[in-house]
């Protein structure tokens, strides 16, 4: 089996890793403790578990673990200070957190390899942003346009929801006539976007176009032309304009793949998926079914932390809408899987944006609702959903309640009754 994650190839059965077309020395205890990590990805690991798996059960110290533990994070560019892929869990253990995928086969470890064979896709949005073609014939604008792209791919990579190929991945097809559905079947992705920088009097103009690698179909294209005066504000600002079309169009493109499959065949992230259409509805209705749907979800990974924060915002809309028949049975169970999603990642930013709002409406705990909304914005910031979070948690924490809508006065005076703590 062979197992991705960032620009690595996890190899189990010829026992290597890869970084790009490099191999990384690795001692065999490490191999192990990074192969049970992997392999159990979907759960915290214990102490015990890595001790079972790697020692065989035999007697080893604290200090012992923590080394391999280290040589693990080291192997892999992470550290015990970032976390960034193997995450420590307080007095719990544990838990391989890297977006992974599974090669369906025997693959080389160089995407660019032309006897790679086809990566599975994964069970969410995946995007890989090719390199931009330069058109203006200036060498010097070539910089330009691969630090165009560095940007997208970063920017998009804040979205935990999304799976981003890697920069050093897309880049291995740079200066080459590609076939965008081999180029989906080499990466393993369901979107790419490509796009070209033309340099003229003073202007540059960008044009991207988002496609479907499996399909071939356009899903977004769009022309944007600026001056080229500062070159690093000139990124920055098509980088927020590219990544927010992108993004919701993404989601609309899923919603639509998942209303297509057959019921036996949906996966976690299609219930999420459904649950979120569902929601957008605001409906008593729709907000019943998207409770449904997260809650098969939450079966099936009780550990997903979007959708628990999803399913406490259905809740709580059911209280400020006027929708629930007991507004306190609603209000604990918003609470409950807030706090659940918050306990599984509180550094998602989506995650942390609706269980601010959540809390807002039904805490009032302002200091600490706020700190989460700015984190959220923070974490992501050209995500909508955070900043249109963060203007909520404001709006309710600090305006009083004769300046909000009138729809939410009579929610806040019953939240009053059930506890609701205003500052």
């Amino acid at each position: 089996m062979r197992y991705l994650f960032e620009e690595y190839v996890f190899d189990t059965d010829r026992r290597e890793l890869h970084r790009g077309a490099d191999v990384v020395s690795v001692a065999p205890q490490v191999f192990d403790l990074l192969d049970y990590l992997i392999r159990n990805r979907e759960r915290v690991v214990s102490k015990d578990d890595l001790i079972n798996a790697v020692w065989n059960g035999r007697s080893v110290s604290d200090a012992a673990l923590t080394t391999r533990l280290n040589g693990a994070r080291s192997a892999i560019g992470d550290s015990g200070e970032e976390q960034r892929l193997i995450k420590t869990l307080q007095r719990k253990g544990f838990r391989f957190v890297g977006e992974v995928r599974e090669a369906r086969e025997v693959a080389s470890p160089n995407p660019g390899d032309e006897s790679a064979s086809a990566l599975a896709l994964p069970d969410r949005p995946s995007l890989a942003v090719l390199p931009f073609e330069n058109m203006s014939g200036d060498p010097e604008q070539e910089y330009f346009a691969d630090g165009m792209v560095e940007e997208i791919t970063t920017a998009l990579s804040r979205f935990k929801s999304l799976f981003v190929i890697a920069r050093n991945s897309s880049f291995t097809f740079k200066g080459k006539a590609v076939d965008i559905k081999e180029v989906g079947r080499r990466l393993g992705v369901r979107y790419v976007l490509e796009g070209a920088v033309r340099k003229a009097s003073g202007k540059v103009r960008i044009t991207g176009q988002l496609i479907d690698a499996v399909t071939g179909a356009h899903i977004w294209t769009d022309r944007f032309e600026r001056d080229l005066t500062d070159i690093f504000a000139l990124q920055d600002e098509v980088t927020v304009a590219v990544v927010s079309a992108i993004q919701p169009k993404l989601l609309q493109a899923e919603i639509a793949i998942s209303t297509r499959r057959r019921p036996e065949n949906l996966t976690t992230y299609d219930y999420y998926l459904r649950a979120l259409q569902q929601f957008y509805l605001a409906t008593r209705e729709g907000l019943a079914e998207a409770i449904r749907f997260a809650h098969r979800a939450l079966e099936l990974d009780p550990r997903f932390d979007l959708v628990a924060a999803l399913a406490g915002a259905c809740h709580t809309q059911n209280v400020i809408w006027g929708y629930a028949d007991d507004p306190q049975f609603d209000r604990k169970e918003a609470v409950r899987l807030s706090r659940l999603a918050l306990s599984v990642d509180d550094d998602d930013p989506q995650t942390l944006a609706l269980a601010a709002v959540n809390s807002a409406f039904l805490v009032g705990d302002s200091e600490r609702e706020i700190e989460m909304a700015d984190r959220a914005a923070t974490l992501n910031p050209n995500s909508f959903g955070a900043w249109s979070s963060r203007g909520q948690v404001y709006r309710i924490s600090r305006w009083p309640v004769c300046l909000l809508p009138m729809t939410w006065r009579a929610t806040v005076a019953d939240l009053q009754r059930l506890g609701f703590r205003r500052p």
